[in-house]
């Protein structure tokens, strides 16, 4: 009995020490610590008129930063991407629920644990290889000038977690720190549940609390319809702007020449941003795409070009020829045998197109790391090569012997309007070279991948509801076959024939490479597992 006083008392006395530090805890922050009664302001744009070098900017990301107040996209390409597509119909199917049934904060919530629960933190990579496209996307250039004045910046998200925004705004806005929630981990996977906003807030204090020490003015800049963030922003900012909703609708697209930093690489299978139309739009389309390509893909396989052309044509596939003078006498040459085709590489099917566009299905490639399964079902003969350079020459040069040959030199594909270094290899194993120019825009879904199932790009394309190509074939280049002891007139063929080709379409030629790419995107140096 007295063993129970005495664990009562105890009891009680813990309660009143708890009590009494956080009590301490408000006098300190909210007393002592109180900052003069910030200055209001309703427009941030006139601060495109201030000096702001010396002061620190604090924006609020999906409150003033962003165009859309809709976080819905962003956690669908989670979905999507990181948890496939019966994840993504659940949250398709929960949010009209969300946005009538719950608050605001509790509707987050709902969307971080269907988006995010049991998805691997190794693997998890939407937040710096398909998240960024969509945010740039998202930004209004207004306030990104406001931003890009800042002498430093910080944004802050109450509703996004760190992982989803931390790769897009330190590696393509440039910003310096980045303040999100942290998401809950146990046994390396994601439970769905973001830390407490009280644990955020602290952090968020000291860390503007330093700022003040190193900089003259704290401004921020938030949502002018959201009390929980004029609240705190108060606490912090010696000035601040509301941003309103009727703001961002005159707000302009960032445009693409103006980003810090150009995205050339992005990875993720959807083409479109998928709002709830959008979203909704797809999933219809969803099971007609499935018959499509089974049709198309049955097509290409298993009917004779001639049939196959129109066939596949009226199943929605566009092909566009283009010929210049030139390669157009060399292609019809009746003294022609093997041409070699040097093309940039858009998806799988480039040589496949070549092909189409020749009316031949005799048509040889070449590849790296394609599937296995990819190799078995290609309709045209496909020989990997070694990366071993006297090996693969040796065997380009027999294709060669043998008919027609394709090859795609930059080593993997590009979606952007950008062209990766030319590998000087093919410039050595023909006289004549023909560069092809190819283009193929994505309605619904991309047909490349960097870190998913590359067996399935060929089937993603085929599920567009417009399949697209075209190939133009320009003004045929010499080749080296020369003896060349410096070896620098490879390396001068295989830079004009990317150059023809980026003239051709308008694209922008780069020193990157198919290492660059997976590097950035997959985390490796592009050796793909065999599927």
């Amino acid at each position: 009995m007295e063993q129970k006083k005495l664990s009562a008392n105890a009891h009680k006395m813990a309660v009143k020490i708890s009590v009494f530090q956080s009590l301490v805890f408000l006098f300190y922050r909210f007393i002592l610590r109180r900052n003069p009664k910030p200055k209001y302001q309703k427009c941030p744009s006139t601060l495109l008129q201030s000096d702001l070098s010396r002061d620190t900017l604090i924006f609020n990301l999906e409150r003033s930063l962003l165009k859309s107040d809709s976080l819905f996209p962003y956690f669908m390409l989670v979905a999507f991407e990181a948890g496939g597509m019966i994840r993504s119909f659940i949250l398709f199917i929960l949010y009209p629920l969300i946005t009538l049934m719950l608050s605001h904060e509790m509707g987050v919530k709902v969307m971080v644990m269907v988006s995010f629960f049991g998805i691997k933190k190794d693997g998890f990579r939407a937040g710096g290889a398909v998240l960024p496209k969509h945010f740039l996307e998202d930004v209004g250039l207004e306030m990104f000038k406001v931003l890009r004045k800042g002498g430093k910046r910080i944004v802050v998200s109450y509703d996004l977690p760190q992982v989803m925004i931390e790769g897009f705004l330190r590696d393509y806005l440039e910003v310096e720190v980045v303040v999100g929630r942290e998401m809950k981990v146990v046994g390396g996977y994601y439970l769905g549940i973001m830390e407490d906003k009280t644990k955020h807030d602290l952090v968020f204090d000291e860390l503007v609390r330093k700022e003040r020490l190193n900089t003259g003015r704290v401004i921020g800049i938030t949502s002018y319809n959201t009390s929980l963030h004029r609240y705190l922003f108060s606490q912090f900012c010696q000035e601040i702007y509301f941003v309103k909703r009727s703001d961002k609708r005159t707000w302009q697209t960032l445009p693409k020449s103006q980003y810090p930093k150009p995205l050339i690489f992005h990875d993720g299978r959807l083409a479109i941003r998928p709002t709830l139309m959008n979203t909704l739009a797809l999933f219809m389309w969803g099971p007609f795409a499935v018959l499509a390509a089974a049709a198309r893909l049955f097509v290409s396989l298993c009917i004779p070009y001639t049939l196959s052309i129109p066939i596949l044509s009226f199943f929605g596939c566009r092909l566009t020829v283009k010929i210049d003078d030139v390669s157009s006498q060399k292609l019809n040459s009746s003294e022609r045998k093997g041409c070699l085709f040097a093309c940039n590489h858009r998806t799988l099917l480039d040589p496949l197109y070549v092909g189409f566009a020749l009316k031949k299905k005799n048509i040889k490639t070449v590849t790296y790391s394609l599937s296995r399964v990819s190799e078995i079902l290609a309709p045209i003969k496909t020989v990997r090569l070694t990366r071993d350079r006297v090996s693969d020459g040796q065997a380009m040069k027999k294709l060669l012997a043998e008919g027609d040959l394709v090859v795609c030199p930059e080593g993997t594909t590009c979606r952007e309007p950008y062209l990766l270094r030319f590998s000087p290899l093919f410039a050595e194993i023909s006289d004549v070279i023909v560069p092809v120019a190819v283009t193929s825009p994505a309605t619904f879904f991309y047909g490349t991948t960097a870190s998913g199932l590359k067996a399935f790009d060929p089937l993603f394309f085929l599920m567009d509801p417009y399949p697209t190509y075209t190939v133009q074939f320009l003004d045929p280049v010499p080749g080296v076959t020369c003896q060349d002891p410096e070896g620098k007139l490879k390396f001068e063929v295989a830079n004009h024939v990317q150059s023809a080709i980026g003239k051709a379409l308008d694209f922008e030629c780069t020193y990157l490479t198919r290492k660059d790419k997976y590097l950035i995107l997959a985390g490796n140096n592009g050796v793909v597992k065999k599927n």
